[in-house]
């Protein structure tokens, strides 16, 4: 089944949509930072027997607005709420992985009538992290853009289906393969997240949760813990041998773990 490309515009930021369509609730799938809604083509393919299915390029990312004037938390909130009242989705189940679970979860918290469940991948909330932009930037700093071939991003990238899907973020030009994003527009995406505790957020959020996690070490285990104290009902599984971008690593397990869970909501 192929997707259809969809455009919202929120306060002049464009936003790009992969709409693959289906019947049922609707699911929206929010990719992490410096990825790109491809990343969920796998999950999407599957998940549309029985939903409705919005895989978003978040703003800065992709297809979207490269450089919005507004990278805050509540500018990427907002942008989920337009995508759900311009493309008529209603009660919707949230996924995201990491920057993006993060998303999500501040979604759900803040408008806790839109988001019917919500599914956290390699996502927690947490402590402010003052060397997370730091970190960041030098880490995109590393890549070695432009890249002279997808094989060679492929390669960077760690290989297999990891490699791929971080290479199919990239873009084709005269001089090699470069990001669809701007450095200093990931960098500060993590401003707040540097200075603001998403604790409380976490507390806000009402409805069920799945949270799924890999063996990476890119969510400590007391944030784990925190997050399980606070909200004893929330559903939890660690996927083995795993890393952060378990959702490309093992996308079966991850979708076996998802449909398991909406399947207890009916």
């Amino acid at each position: 089944m192929a997707w259809s490309e969809r455009v919202v515009v929120r306060d002049g930021v464009r936003l790009v949509c992969r709409d693959w369509g289906g019947p049922g609730p609707a699911v929206v799938l929010l990719h992490g930072l410096a990825g790109h809604a491809g990343e969920w083509d796998v999950a999407a393919r599957r998940l549309t027997g029985r939903f409705r299915v919005v895989a978003v390029d978040q703003r800065g990312h992709g297809a979207s607005e490269r450089h919005p004037h507004d990278v805050s938390r509540a500018a990427y909130v907002a942008d989920v709420v337009a995508v759900a009242g311009q493309l008529g989705l209603d009660r919707l189940v949230l996924v995201g992985q990491s920057l993006g679970g993060h998303t999500a979860m501040l979604t759900a918290a803040a408008h806790p009538g839109l988001v019917r469940a919500l599914v956290l991948v390699e996502a927690a909330p947490g402590d402010p992290d003052t060397r997370a932009p730091e970190d960041i930037g030098a880490w995109l700093d590393s890549w070695p853009v432009p890249f002279p071939s997808r094989e060679a991003a492929v390669s960077f990238f760690g290989g297999g289906p990891v490699g791929e899907g971080w290479a199919a973020g990239l873009e084709h030009g005269e001089d090699g393969w470069r990001p669809r994003f701007d450095r200093d527009v990931m960098v500060a995406s993590l401003a707040e997240n540097a200075r603001r505790s998403s604790r409380p957020a976490w507390r806000q959020v009402t409805c069920p949760t799945l949270v799924v996690l890999a063996q990476s070490s890119f969510i400590g285990e007391p944030d784990v813990d925190a997050m399980l104290e606070q909200r004893p009902q929330t559903r939890s599984v660690c996927v083995p041998g795993t890393g952060h971008d378990v959702h490309l690593e093992r996308p079966e397990v991850l979708l076996d773990l998802m449909e398991a869970f909406l399947a207890d909501l009916a």
